[in-house]
Parts: C-alpha cells; sequence; structure tokens
C-alpha cells in the first residue's frame, strides 16, 4: 500500500479489526484490510501466534477514522 491514497491506522487481532471495520462503516468509511499471516506457513496443528490484520482508509477519511479508532480503544480501557 506504499504511495497510494490509503493509510493504515490500525493493526491487530481479527476480533478488533472485525469491531473497527463495523464502527468505520456506520461512519460511511470503507476500510480495506491486509491479513498478516502466511497461510503457506501455518501449521495443522494450530499456532499459537496470532493472526494479525491491517486496517488502511482513504486519506481523506484519515482525521474521522483516527477518531473512531481512539474511541473504541478508549472504551475498551475503560
Amino acid at each position: 500500500m506504499q504511495d497510494s491514497n490509503y493509510i493504515k491506522i490500525y493493526t491487530g487481532d481479527f476480533l478488533m479489526v472485525q469491531r473497527i471495520v463495523s464502527e468505520l462503516e456506520k461512519e460511511n468509511i470503507i476500510p480495506v484490510l491486509k491479513d498478516q499471516t502466511d497461510s503457506g506457513l501455518i501449521p495443522i496443528f494450530g499456532t499459537s501466534n496470532a493472526v494479525f490484520q491491517q486496517v488502511f482508509v482513504h486519506k481523506d477519511e484519515l482525521d474521522k477514522a483516527v477518531l473512531v479508532v481512539e474511541n473504541i480503544i478508549s472504551e475498551l480501557q475503560n
């Protein structure tokens, strides 16, 4: 995603990313997700490593999207 109009706003586990995506979509922001796994390297019997995803948004929606993520993180810390 380098040299594009999209900016990474979050990297985290599947559940948190899904919550962020849901909240962004409520604000009419359509995020782009990038999975950080190497599917060919995942062991058959599972792994202790977490699967991380990255959330990108269009640079024109960056300020609004960052507020959404900050609000979610703030809610979880309280």
